[in-house]
């Protein structure tokens, strides 16, 4: 024997929502069994419904009751005995039993009852619930052959006359139609088959059954039953559609004789056609298997899931039912509410398929025996997967500042469980938790839409500026589905973009005080992704610390000194200049002019200073409207007389009032003293500027006052020997300091030393001619280096100035800064000023230590002699000799008067131990 197989029929799986309405339950007769269980009489079927609150989620497991006895329906075995089942993703599902069928209760083939047991089993093999179903169906409307075709299985019947009784037997009144048992030998019964395939092969009814097939006799039928693709059936095209064929005949041992009996059944396996929206199924109108001659159709009806539908409800669901010459035709809208739908991604696309079970019943007469045959068909059609590309509705309105979108239909078993954002994947739970809601909509034919809510300022929305004021947001994601109960994946890309006139740009503003310029910068909603230009320089990190930045999450500001790199004077007088900083703020990517600030403040400068000995002091200022000049190019009138020193910005002259052309007018009580800064033309006619330039012109001029009275106390005595002049000679100092900052206000003690600095930390050195009050006197810085020790000429060393220039080997680049009159500077020629950046010696990949002194040679010059060689100024000869040589320390002479020496204190390089 084979080993009985312990194989569950179906697993139903969960679904949320059933697409259309539920299958009507129009019996001819229903009994509610229980919970979710409801029994009904379909002609010559038993069918049983479990709804989806019963069975989703949980696997069934189906017994035939025979007697006393539990026979597990198996697939193999229900195909054998009369058992089919149909269920739908949502979880209901439908059994069907044939009235002939095994361990059926059969009485006289009128009153039949069938008994099944149910097995839930939910969690585990513990977890199970069970339910015990009897129904009763009367059926009288046998016709002398019928044919039944199952979805497992073909069933054919015929008429047998009843047998007369035995002698002495007792008429028994009903009987179980169970499977013959197999080791029995009776006198009577069925005793061989021949299937013809279509060449003949015997067995007898034991090998039958062996091979799957069933066969038996009742009171009053002989009942034939066998499964699909059998090596006893065979497959035959019939009028263009493929049809399974089963013929027998079977041997039949009776009291009076053997009996032969030739049965034949013929199921449709084909013949459907999709039109559009509409499904076409072809049956042979003659299906020559099943025919001896000419016959004449009687009855035709149609029916959903084996329940017949009346002319009123075909109209109602547009279902049709003709004949043409060859076919009997059932056409059936595709979504109609007797079938459903059911999701699928084939290459990740979704895709849905219809599904529904009509049947057809057709009753035909022969014209030669005048028997009728009955031939019903339950057809399961599921329509290929037909491509549904989901929706997207953009529903964002951008005053609300958020995404606001909407993706479906889907099917309710479609599940969303992710969504990828640029940033990431997030579940739908984590999805929530971030603040982007996300939503399920049920529409009113069932289906279902999600929604999907992400603010524009969420980090994962891509934000750019086409206009000055108008943001675009972008949002890219794609939802990611699974299908129920496959867990089949697909994925849904959308790009939504919206635009919003909401820039709002930084802006600046700008206050003066007597020194400085000081600039506050307000961020915008774009935050801090700009440049800033101040008097059209970067403002790069060592220019920031040099304007004391500060900023916090709203403002940044910065100080800027009038007399700063890039600062333009638009008027001098006496006593002030006006001058003005140019800020720009603009976006680097698409050079766009955020804002601009155009601050012009006067600010005190005493430009002329007379002093008692008739020594005039003038300070020239470069003018905006003179873009070209260069002040070292400024003379007085006496064009000898030019600048005893300058930069870029100013010309400092110093001169007698008796010399370099300076008039004299008087008046009453006081004479005026006057002279012209200008910048002149050769004899020649060709300008150091272009001859369309303004003209500069700044006059100086000085009052004394003529008559006037001083008192004067003094005492006379008479005097020894007359005075005569004598030669003496005395001492000039010089100091280097250390400043704390680039104001050059406030300086380290001695107590302070060493002074820590981080390495590349700005260091502002100042080296004065202290004690000295002359104005012809100028301090030039004509060597300075660094040395790990006090000692000057030790070794290794780093040259820092070199013949009175920055170091051109120095990456670490040496910075001159311009000194000018203040409240500690009366002779600015008598300072220089220089910063460089903080570094640490090394030799081979090693700090060889972490202390650094500075070291100064400098002359001091009379500018009342012929200038020539150092003295002609810091770093002018550069311009006249070109880039300067390296200074061999050992050589260098101290012997010269005017030159001296200096040394800062040690430098201690901070992070190093």
């Amino acid at each position: 024997m084979q080993k009985p197989e312990r194989i569950l029929l179906w697993n139903l799986m969960a679904a949320v929502f059933a697409l259309g309405q539920a299958w009507p339950n129009m019996m001819l007769s229903s009994q509610p069994t229980g919970s979710g269980l409801k029994t009904g009489c379909v002609a010559n079927l038993m069918r049983l419904t479990l709804d989806s609150a019963l069975a989703v989620g949980n696997q069934l497991e189906v017994e035939a009751i025979n007697g006393t006895q539990y026979i597990l329906l198996t697939p193999s075995l229900a195909a054998q005995c009369g058992y089919s089942m149909e269920s739908d993703p949502w979880g209901n599902a439908r059994i069907y039993t044939s009235l002939l069928g095994c361990y059926v209760s059969n009485k006289d083939d009128v009153m039949f009852t069938v008994g099944l047991k149910l097995k839930i089993y939910h969690h585990s093999p513990s977890d199970v619930a069970s339910h015990d179903v009897a129904q009763t169906c009367s059926y009288t409307r046998w016709a002398p052959r019928e044919i039944l075709c199952d979805r497992n299985y073909m069933e054919v019947s015929t008429y047998m006359a009843p047998q007369a009784e035995a002698k002495g037997q007792k008429k028994v009144a009903s009987q179980l139609n169970t499977i013959p048992d197999q080791a029995s030998e009776k006198v009577t019964g069925i005793w061989k088959i021949t299937f013809f395939t279509p060449e003949p092969m015997s067995m007898v009814l034991k090998e039958a059954q062996q091979a799957g097939h069933s066969a038996m006799t009742t009171s009053t039928r002989l009942v034939m039953r066998s499964p699909y693709n059998t090596a006893e059936t065979y497959s035959e095209d019939v009028a263009g559609v493929p049809m399974e064929v089963l013929k027998v005949s079977i041997y039949h041992k009776a009291q009076d004789g053997l009996n032969v009996f030739n049965l034949a059944a013929a199921c449709p396996t084909g013949g459907v056609l999709f039109t559009g929206k509409l499904i076409s199924w072809h049956v042979p109108r003659r299906v020559i298997p099943l025919l001896d001659g000419r016959i004449r159709l009687v009855e035709m009806n149609m029916g959903i899931n084996g329940q017949r539908v009346d002319k009123a409800q075909m109209a109602a669901r547009g279902y049709s039912l003709s004949t043409t010459d060859f076919h009997i035709v059932v056409e059936i809208p595709i979504g109609s509410p007797d079938g459903y739908y059911k999701s699928h991604a084939p290459d990740y696309q979704y895709h849905t398929t219809y599904t529904v079970e009509p049947m057809l019943e057709v009753l035909w007469r022969a014209d030669q025996t005048r028997e009728d045959t009955r031939y019903k068909i339950l057809f399961p059609i599921t329509t290929p997967p037909m491509l549904q590309p989901p929706h997207t509705e953009d529903r964002t309105i951008p005053e609300m500042r958020e995404f606001s979108l909407y993706v479906g239909t889907f099917l309710g078993d479609v599940v969303l469980r992710n969504i990828t954002f640029a940033t990431g994947v997030l579940t739908v739970e984590e999805s929530n938790a971030r603040g982007f809601t996300v939503q399920q909509h049920v529409l009113a034919n069932g289906t279902f839409v999600f929604s999907l809510q992400v603010p524009f300022d969420a980090d994962v929305v891509y934000k750019h500026n086409p206009e000055l004021l108008v943001t675009t947001y972008s949002l890219n994601v794609a939802f990611g589905f699974v299908i129920l109960p496959e867990e089949i994946p697909f994925a849904h890309p959308v790009e939504f973009q919206a635009s919003l006139h909401d820039v709002v740009l930084p802006t600046l503003t700008g206050t003066c005080d007597q020194d400085q310029f000081y600039i506050t910068v307000k961020y915008g909603n774009q935050g801090k992704n700009f440049n800033t230009m101040v008097g059209g320089l970067d403002l790069t990190s060592e220019l920031a610390e040099a304007y004391k930045f500060y900023s916090n999450a709203t403002h940044f500001s910065i100080a800027v000194p009038y007399a700063a790199t890039g600062t333009l004077f638009e008027l001098i007088t006496t006593n002030s200049v006006r001058a003005r900083l140019d800020v720009l703020l603009w976006d680097p990517i698409t050079n766009w002019i955020l804002s601009d600030l155009f601050l012009a403040c006067f600010f005190p400068l005493l430009t002329t200073r007379c002093y008692p000995n008739g020594t005039i002091s003038a300070l020239a200022v470069k003018v905006e409207s003179v873009p070209n000049l260069h002040p070292s190019w400024l003379t007085l009138k006496d064009r000898s007389c030019t600048p005893i020193f300058s930069n870029d910005q100013f010309a400092q002259f110093t001169f007698s009032a008796d010399s370099c052309g300076t008039t004299r007018t008087f008046f009453d009580h006081y004479v005026l003293y006057e002279n012209e800064i200008s910048l002149y033309y050769s004899e020649k006619g060709a300008a150091r500027t272009s001859p369309v330039d303004p003209a500069y012109r700044q006059t100086v001029s000085c009052y004394y006052v003529v008559n006037d009275t001083q008192m004067v106390a003094f005492n006379a005595k008479s005097r020894r020997y007359e005075p005569k002049a004598a030669i003496g000679s005395g001492h000039m100092i010089v100091q280097m300091r250390l400043a704390i900052d680039s104001s050059y206000q406030d300086f380290y003690d001695a107590e302070d030393y060493p002074v820590e600095k981080y390495l590349r930390e700005p260091l502002y050195f100042e080296v004065e001619l202290v004690k000295s009050t002359d104005p012809h006197l100028e301090l030039i810085l004509e060597n300075c280096w660094a040395t790990l020790q006090e000692e000057r000429t030790s070794l290794p060393s780093w040259d820092i100035i070199v013949d009175s220039c920055a170091s051109p080997g120095d990456s670490y680049t040496t910075v001159f800064h311009t000194v000018l009159v203040d409240d500690s500077v009366s002779v600015p020629f008598h300072y220089k000023r220089f910063s460089m950046k903080m570094f640490a010696f090394i030799q081979e990949e090693q700090v060889l230590k972490h202390e650094v002194y500075v070291h100064c040679d400098l002359v001091i010059c009379d500018t009342t002699s012929p200038a020539e060689g150092i003295c002609q100024g810091q770093c002018a000869n550069r311009v006249l000799k070109g880039t300067p040589k390296q200074t061999q320390r050992g050589r260098r002479s101290t012997s010269s008067t005017n030159r001296k020496q200096t040394s800062s204190r040690p430098i201690l390089l901070n992070g190093f131990q």
